[in-house]
Parts: structure tokens; sequence; C-alpha cells
């Protein structure tokens, strides 16, 4: 009986050996990893499993696997925005988006309300343009209740608010036969080309200028460079829907799209991984063998 247990720890011993060794290479190939996120999270701690070899004698008595996790496959998808600056914001809620396949398959557009920007993504994240836009005088995420059956000239200018949220939007034309993009239908929101008819207003040298306070000029409605909306917004939605992700500027980004983190997330992943697949150790399983016997 002695002789059997002083085997039995020997072997255990030698297991320990080895788990440690391999956990430090493990360790060293790991910490390479380091991820491109614009958040600053440190992605290389993934959790992984040493591949614990057994000796002829230990596989005698117990059937042992490693359960290594699969990097590749927790890694969090991302939108390619190819160089193009981009806010935190906006690149958070284009990761979620693209990690979560919340657009559906189809082209989306992400509009970032406190730094005037419009981003038309392909539906696979791959970003298709940026350009300046007009918005809504007023600041806030939500349109007056009916406003859209109202007259312009009854819309008072603490009403002109550009609202946020998840809307899905197609190609359609007003009331002169221009091609529009129809953002929210029933509150009147459409993405346009830039409206110059009230010179007074200078919409077009506003799209010009660095400062964002000098795009609030319009009722609600999201003004683009005529060629960028010729050339990139149009043929996007050509044939399709699409998603148009309006960024809040008053509310909270979870509240009003249930978005994550898509670097936590993934580590939330690997953690439940590993746990999910944490196998029995081998004094453990070799001390139930010998009670059987």
């Amino acid at each position: 009986m002695i002789g059997r247990f002083a085997v039995l720890y020997q072997s255990y011993t030698m297991i320990n050996k080895s788990t440690i060794t391999k956990g430090i290479c493990f360790g060293i190939l790991t910490a390479g990893f380091i991820s491109n996120q614009t958040f600053a999270v440190d992605e290389s701690r993934q959790l992984t499993r040493p591949d614990n070899s057994l000796s002829t004698h230990q596989g005698e008595t117990a059937s042992l696997t490693a359960y290594p996790v699969d990097a590749e496959a927790n890694r969090p998808k991302r939108a390619d925005f190819q160089r193009e600056s981009a806010s935190p914001d906006a690149r958070y809620i284009a990761d979620w988006i693209v990690d979560s396949g919340d657009n559906r398959g189809m082209p989306f557009v992400i509009v970032d309300k406190i730094s005037a920007k419009v981003f038309v993504f392909k539906a696979d994240g791959r970003l298709r343009g940026a350009a300046p836009a007009l918005l809504g005088l007023a600041l806030g995420d939500d349109s007056v209740p009916g406003i859209g059956n109202r007259k312009l000239s009854t819309i008072r200018p603490d009403e002109r608010t550009t609202p946020a949220g998840r809307f899905v939007a197609s190609l359609g034309h007003n009331l002169h036969g221009e091609e529009i993009l129809w953002v929210d239908y029933e509150s009147a929101i459409s993405l346009h080309r830039v409206l110059t008819t009230n010179i007074k207003e200078h919409r077009a040298q506003r799209l010009s200028t660095p400062t964002t306070l000098d795009k609030r000029i319009s009722y609600g409605c999201i003004n683009v460079p005529a060629k960028f909306y010729e050339n990139v917004v149009s043929p996007a939605f050509t044939g399709t829907n699409g998603i148009v992700y309006v960024l809040p500027e008053t509310r909270s980004f979870r509240k009003v799209f249930a978005s994550y983190d898509v670097v936590e997330r993934a580590r939330q992943q690997a953690t439940a991984q590993g746990a999910s697949r944490q196998p029995a150790s081998p004094i453990d399983a070799n001390l139930a063998e010998h009670r059987v016997k």
C-alpha cells in the first residue's frame, strides 16, 4: 500500500513539473499578441490550458484531455475604418455592429452627432466612405411626437433635433422628386444632399469648417456633401435596405442600442470556455481509480 502511494506521488510531481514548464512557454507566446483595438484594453491575457503529457503508467489509470482555448474563435470582429479618423464612440458602436451582426447582413451608416460626421459601411463592416454632416439645430436624442406632420414654419428651434437610435433605412424621394435616404419616415428625418436654397444659412460653407457647432443648422435631417451622397450613400443603398445608427449625445449608448464592448465580451467568453472545459486533476483521477480497485 505504501509503495503504491509512493508511485502516485512521484507521478504527480512529474506532471506538475511538466505543467509548470509548458505554462511558462504558453505565457511567453501569449504575451506576444497585442490587440490594435482603439480602446486601451489588453487582449493578451488569453486563457489556455497546458497539454498534460501522461506516462505509460498514468495512461493505464486515467485518461486526461487538455482543452486549449481557441484564440481565433474568441477574437472579436471589428469594423474596418481604413485609416479614416473616427471618435472612440463611433469605433465602439461599429465594432459592436460587426461583432454582433446587428446590421443583419445589410449596409449600414453611423451618424456621429457629437463629431458631426457620417460613416457608410458595406455589409461586412468595411468602410465605403465618410464625410462631415449638418444636423439638427437643437441638442437632444428624441423627436417631438407628431413633428413629421407639421409644417416647417411651425417647428420651434428647440424642437429641431436629430433623433438617436437604430433605423431601417431605404431610398425614396421628397416632394420635389429628389432622391433621399429615409431614416425615420414618421418624424420626416432623412439623409440627403446638402440644401443650399436658403443662402443666409451658408450650409455648403458650414460643411467645410472644422467647427462642429457650425454643423448644427437643420430641422433634424442629415445633410451631406452632394458628391458624397451620389458616390457613396446612393450606391450603398441601391436595391437594398440598410441600417442607420444615429449616436446619442445626451443618453447612454447601451440604453439606445443594447451594445457591448467587443473586447470585454471576448475575454468573458474565453474565461467561460476555459472554466467549462476544466478536466479532473491527475491525482484525483488516480485516487478515484485506486478506491474502485
